[in-house]
């Protein structure tokens, strides 16, 4: 996406934010770029709610829940955001984030990322939805502007005891085929 299309007053139902781990005691850069990115849509109202999407994966944080919690942190109201919790690779995070924009009744959809990660999901979107997911990558002289204050966020009851991390629970190969989309049962209903 272009500064002109977002000049072109687009207005989005929901917009996805792909998880990233979360390792105490704060944000890391890519997830702050996300979240903040994410609130500048939502502020400009060219985003009316906000989906955060991922699991437990690599640290014992469910992303979404992490990420939820920094936006109402920082100003988005409770109400505008669902969290997704089952991703645990990016294409995860879109599919199953379009699955519960659906279930919500969210008629427009897009995936609010990097424009790395945006360019790595655009096929597989576009192919399994139906081109019905669009893209707002962040474009970063616009998020060189935004305030990056860090909000204080209370994360020690979001932590999943017992955890195990990807790395022990599945091989390299099993990961790959997860971050391609392999795991994803599309004929799931629900």
């Amino acid at each position: 996406m272009t500064k002109r299309a977002l000049k072109a007053n687009k207005v989005y139902d929901v917009i996805i934010v792909p998880g990233i781990p979360f390792y105490e005691p704060t944000w890391d850069r890519v997830m702050q770029m996300r979240v903040i990115w994410a609130k500048h849509l939502y502020d400009r109202g060219i985003a009316k709610n906000i989906i955060t999407s991922g699991g437990a994966v690599y640290s014992p944080y469910i992303e979404a829940e992490i990420m939820k919690e920094y936006l109402i942190a920082m100003g988005v109201p409770r109400e505008n955001i669902f969290t997704e919790e089952r991703a645990e690779h990016s294409t995860e995070n879109v599919w199953y984030g379009y699955k519960l924009a659906q279930k919500k009744g969210f008629k427009s959809v897009a995936v609010c990322s990097d424009p790395f990660q945006s360019k790595m999901l655009y096929r597989f979107a576009k192919r399994k939805t139906k081109k019905q997911v669009k893209f707002l990558p962040a474009i970063f002289d616009t998020l060189r502007g935004l305030p990056h204050d860090t909000p204080v966020v209370n994360y020690a009851p979001l932590k999943i005891e017992n955890f195990i991390s990807i790395t022990q629970r599945q091989s390299k190969w099993k990961r790959f085929m997860g971050t391609i989309g392999r795991h994803i049962d599309f004929k799931e209903t629900d």
